[in-house]
């Protein structure tokens, strides 16, 4: 059994390798003939150093044209950073090489930080503005007038390769982020459909978890491809209020279904029609191909679910035992089928010429999480680990550490802010490791020996084109992406290569070394830890809800949910292999979303002017004591009476045969109130 998983599990990466599919065969070509233009190019304007604007093409290469665009944006910005930096630190400290470097290591453990709380593209801008520096400012050492010409020859190489790989990814066969939006929404859609088909039939709970799990990233990715097409081409700015719109209506639907998969509802004539109903629909959007090219039918049918769920059952209809809990499942299906009709409806926007928001709309809030304490250990980290290699290079005087300094600089600041950085290094090391025999072969052995551009494309193209089909292939991305750089880098390319292996060997000693110093210091140097990370999103995660109970501006629903399912995606990434434990946090971060939804509903109800003016006061003294129970209350404790006091008033609500915004109240309760008994502990301090 083990050597048949074993060997089914190795033919599938083999498939992956050797059946690239037709756009993984654009990218590669498109990105080798980038290359090749950009070296070409460098050749002839005689630039000092022309590997890099090869190796830039191959940094900033990516399947979506716009994708293309936005890193080699922020890879220019950061490059110019870094070189005014340089300039600045070198012209003032250059005379002091500790002074010098510690400056140096400063900076980069700034640039960390704020790398650490941005995402990419901008968090990559910001790590290169922080390496860039020592990139420029080792080397001029001793030599403070050559830190300008250093900078100007580093950013026109850069921006040759941006432009030859911007150019390319436009116009040859360009796959658009507009489209690629379109794409995504629709499988979004259809995603949503099938999970919600699952949810209303009592699905396979580890499926339903796994997709649940799949639309949250997909979601988040929407949101960053939204940057990418504006880049890409400004005519599709009047569309970004749509798509971000349509995002916090996916993430409301997707949040309204998993409530209804968490409290399916015992048979009873007022919910089985619109259940039924809801479930048919789903069922059958997931199933009929071609089913997103006419939204129309499916908009109406949506209206006519959404209208009937929100009508009061009528008293003579039997709705079992617990009328509350029948509305409150009414209420959800009925905000589960206005979202998903919100969501169709902005696919159409997306797909219209042009569509301009309506005045005074305001667009949804799209908020993510920023992790200040991670952020600041990721920025000592790289400033401590940087300052110490760097000692040890002026102290033994050994000119290949400088290498080394640069290297660890690089690693640790760049991979920082992954949830596995010592994964992600160590294939960064693969790859550089394995780029090694292959530079020296060609570097070394046979250009020397056949010099001239047309031999230098004989030999690579072989090489790269393999290299830029695994950079295509997502699990593969990332040994692949090392590879290229640093088989460009090791080769070093220019007009007159000669056979020279002592250079070559020590400069590459001093790369591997770096990445493996680079490697120790995510090790032993202010580890991260997983669960330290996580334990902080959930007690921010608490804290929003105390807020929303207890702030006087009510939020925006928009600002909320994003928040929370960017928080929620964050998550996914440190609990996945943590068996029950991570799935009870990710659990309880779902239950939080919708928690916070119903404070939301909540609030709006006692601000309004259709209820009496006691009901509000409960309301309120609620929501306090709930605040309290979030912030101070430690796991295993048992829960206050504020959960317990939820049941019933909301009991008492259904007593009194209340109808409307009362019941719609007492619905919130009961949401509340099974939320966190679903996840007591989640909903505890220092839940851990």
């Amino acid at each position: 059994m083990t050597w048949d998983r074993l060997r089914s599990g190795f033919m599938a990466r083999l498939a992956a390798l050797t059946q690239p599919t037709r756009s993984d065969w654009i990218f590669a070509l498109r990105t080798v003939s980038a290359g090749l233009m950009a070296l070409l190019v460098a050749y002839a304007l005689k630039l000092d150093h022309p590997q890099w604007a090869m190796m830039t093409v191959f940094i900033v290469a990516q399947p979506v044209a716009g994708m293309v665009l936005a890193k080699g944006f922020y890879r220019l910005l950061g490059t110019l950073a870094g070189g005014v930096a340089a300039i600045g630190i070198t012209t003032v400290f250059g005379t002091n090489p500790w002074v010098l470097v510690t400056v140096l290591a400063v900076w980069i453990g700034i640039c960390t930080f704020v790398s650490s709380l941005l995402r990419n593209p901008e968090a990559y801008g910001a790590a290169l503005a922080g390496y860039t520096a020592m990139i420029i400012g080792l080397p001029s050492f001793g030599q403070p007038h050559l830190v300008v010409d250093l900078t100007v020859a580093r950013c026109a190489e850069i921006v040759l390769g941006i432009v030859c790989a911007g150019l390319t990814s436009r116009l040859i066969l360009p796959r658009l982020a507009s489209d690629a939006i379109i794409s995504r929404l629709k499988r979004c859609i259809l995603d949503l459909a099938t999970y919600a088909g699952g949810a209303f039939s009592g699905g396979d709970a580890a499926t339903l978890s796994g997709l649940h799990r799949k639309l949250v990233a997909d979601t988040q990715t929407l949101g960053e491809m939204r940057a990418y097409a504006r880049l890409e081409a400004p005519s599709f700015a009047p569309r970004a209020h749509p798509v971000r719109r349509t995002i916090g209506q996916l993430l409301s639907a997707l949040s309204a279904a998993r409530t209804l998969h968490s409290h399916a509802a015992p048979k009873n004539a007022a919910l089985i029609p619109v259940r039924s109903e809801l479930q048919a629909l789903v069922s059958e959007l997931a199933a009929r191909p071609g089913a997103l090219d006419d939204t129309a039918p499916w908009v109406e049918r949506l209206d006519a679910i959404s209208a009937r769920a929100r009508q009061m059952p009528d008293a003579s209809v039997d709705q079992g035992d617990d009328r509350v809990g029948t509305v409150t499942r009414l209420i959800i299906a009925a905000d589960f089928a206005e979202a998903l009709k919100q969501v169709l409806r902005g696919l159409d926007a997306l797909r219209a010429p042009v569509v301009r928001p309506a005045r005074g709309s305001r667009q949804p809030a799209l908020v993510v999480h920023r992790d200040y304490p991670g952020a600041s250990r990721n920025a000592i980290r790289a400033a401590l680990a940087t300052l110490l290699v760097a000692a040890f290079w002026l102290t033994t005087k050994w000119t290949e550490a400088a290498g080394t300094v640069i290297l660890v600089a690089v690693v640790s600041s760049l991979f920082a802010a992954r949830p596995d950085p010592v994964q992600v290094s160590w294939g960064f090391f693969k790859g550089t490791l394995l780029a090694l025999p292959f530079a020296f072969l060609v570097g070394q052995i046979a250009l020397p020996a056949l010099p001239g551009f047309g031999w230098f494309m004989l030999f690579v193209v072989p090489i790269l084109v393999p290299t830029a089909l695994a950079m295509a292939n997502p699990r593969y991305v990332g040994v692949a992406t090392a590879f290229a750089i640093n088989f460009l880098a090791f080769l070093s390319p220019h007009q007159a290569m000669t056979y020279d292996p002592g250079p070559f060997f020590a400069g590459s000693a001093s790369i591997l070394v770096g990445i493996l110093l680079a490697i120790g210091v995510f090790i032993v140097v202010l580890p991260a830890n997983p669960w330290l990370a996580a334990n902080r999103i959930v007690r921010a995660m608490r804290e929003d809800l105390a807020r929303l109970c207890l702030h006087e501006r009510v939020a925006r629903r928009s600002a909320f949910e994003s928040l929370a399912y960017d928080r929620i995606n964050q998550l996914m990434p440190l609990v996945q292999n943590a068996g029950r434990k991570g799935d009870a946090v990710l659990g309880g971060g779902v239950a939080a979303v919708t928690v916070g939804l119903e404070i939301l509903r909540l609030r709006g109800a006692s601000q309004g002017h259709a209820i009496p003016s006691e009901t509000a006061l409960s309301i309120a003294n609620f929501l306090k004591g709930l605040a309290r129970e979030l912030l101070f209350r430690a796991p295993g404790d048992p829960q206050t009476a504020t959960v317990a006091v939820a049941r019933q008033y909301a009991a008492s609500i259904a007593r009194r045969n209340d109808t409307g915004e009362l019941l719609q109240i007492a619905a919130s309760l009961r949401i509340i109130a099974a939320a966190m008994d679903d996840f007591p502990d989640f909903f505890a301090k220092n839940e851990g």
